[in-house]
């Protein structure tokens, strides 16, 4: 994998140009390989701005230089951050001149892996700094932060010091079995138990919620042509995206935009009217949007509440009967021709009922709104460790409920359940899945 003892460099900001770049070092010579290109004599002070020079590979720069050392830092390793003007030219010189110094380029997530490494961070936390970094609505962002503050984290640690206290006065009991020793009451084993799956359960309970925060959904909008889709695309995109017009079949192909919907990040998509036509080219459109639909975490079908309903919106209709469909009946500024209480009246003209539908679409992709209350568990791999542990305590209990059953079996069972806890802050992890989480960060993090 990674060795942590080598002196790694990368460039911390976006690629790009911009008003300040910044350069980062971290390793046991990080301060020595930044003194090899920056014109300062004197030694640099602990956590102070200092203003100087670097000379590296034909580029110069005037820079703020800022030392943490060991272990206060970032990384747990001593840092050395370069703050240089944003040309890429520039920083690009300054990493070459720093490799050539003695350090070596940093893969992408080494340094957070660093920081877990160093026990600056567990491995939730870890990850929830790649998810705030890759956080594109401030709900994805509020959430990121509550974990990398440690708040499921903490949740989790109490679960397992319940179960460790439990495993600790079944093994006593187990060692002192002549001199009848007990520890802990039958009655008692139950009531932790319960407990515990009890508090996992919570944990759980809004686990797709977290993961439609954190992973986005895709909503298709269907309807026949004319119903007003595409006026009701632009209006909730904010923008003139789709092309509007009275002609029937205006709209071809999928036309997509990614939006926030009450801090959910959404992928809107625009389809071609729904309808049976002989012409080849919007044919081609229809069947890409009923695919479409097909394939959406949730399908917006309009009907045009102008208009007496067609066989083409009942059909609409029945297809979406029991599964993720969100009604809307357009053009609500016209006198309406039907009325049907689960369907919210907008008009993209006017822009009344836009924010009551936003809100229906947010509690119909998270199954019931967006609670503020905790950090919600939002990540698969979280998900999938849980309810491994949940399975291991339930078979516990089971264990302990069986006639005969020795107490052994009871801790078999309570120490996998403290193993799939421990998979989720890290402090049992293999070396594949440590891998596979760092990879997927961005270089310089």
């Amino acid at each position: 994998m990674f060795s942590a003892d080598d002196t790694i460099v990368a460039i911390a900001t976006p690629p790009g140009r911009g008003g300040i770049g910044v350069v980062r070092v971290s390793g046991r010579e990080a301060r020595a390989v930044a003194g090899r290109v920056i014109e300062r004599r004197a030694p640099l002070t602990p956590r102070h701005a200092t203003l100087t020079r670097v000379r590296a590979r034909g580029a110069a720069d005037a820079v703020v230089v800022t030392w943490f050392p060991e272990p206060q830092s970032y990384t747990g390793q001593h840092v050395v951050e370069i703050s240089a003007h944003g040309s890429p030219v520039v920083l690009e010189a300054i990493v070459d001149g720093l490799v050539c110094a003695g350090a070596r380029l940093a893969r992408p997530g080494e340094f957070t892996l660093r920081a877990f490494l160093a026990g600056r961070l567990d491995l939730v936390q870890a990850e929830a700094v790649g998810d705030l970094i890759e956080a594109a609505t401030p709900l994805q962002a509020r959430v990121a932060f509550d974990q990398l503050e440690g708040t499921l984290s903490a949740r989790i640690g109490e679960i397992d010091a319940g179960l460790l206290d439990l495993v600790a006065r079944l093994e006593a009991s187990l060692d002192f079995p002549d001199e009848g020793y007990h520890f802990i009451d039958s009655g008692a084993i139950e009531a932790r138990l319960e407990a515990a799956v009890d508090r996992v359960d919570a944990v759980l309970a809004h686990a797709a919620r977290g993961r439609m925060i954190r992973d986005g959904a895709t909503v298709v909008i269907l309807g026949r042509p004319n119903v007003g889709k595409s006026s009701l695309f632009n209006a909730l995109v904010g923008q003139e995206r789709a092309i509007v017009s009275e002609t029937p079949g205006t709209t071809r192909d999928l036309v997509t935009e990614r939006v926030s919907l009450e801090g959910l990040a959404v992928t809107l998509v625009d389809t071609a009217g729904v309808r049976e036509t002989e012409e080849a080219v919007e044919r081609a459109g229809v069947d890409r949007a009923r695919r479409a639909g097909q394939s959406a975490d949730l399908v917006l079908a309009v009907l045009d509440s102008s208009e007496e309903l067609t066989d083409e919106d009942r059909r609409l209709l029945a297809s979406g009967r029991g599964s993720g469909h969100v009604l809307v009946a357009s053009k609500a500024d016209r006198a309406p021709r039907w009325h049907r209480p689960e369907a919210v009246p907008v008009s993209a003209l006017t822009g009344a009922g836009l924010d009551a539908l936003r809100r229906a679409l947010a509690e119909a992709l998270t199954g019931g709104g967006l609670s503020q209350d905790g950090a919600p568990v939002t990540n698969l791999r979280h998900v999938t460790l849980l309810r491994s542990a949940r399975a291991h305590l339930q078979r516990a209990r089971e264990a302990h409920t069986a006639e005969g059953a020795p107490e052994e079996f009871l801790l078999i069972d309570l120490h996998q359940a403290r193993g799939a806890l421990a998979e989720v802050v890290g402090t049992s992890t293999s070396e594949d899945v440590l891998q596979e989480i760092f990879d997927r960060f961005c270089i310089g993090k």
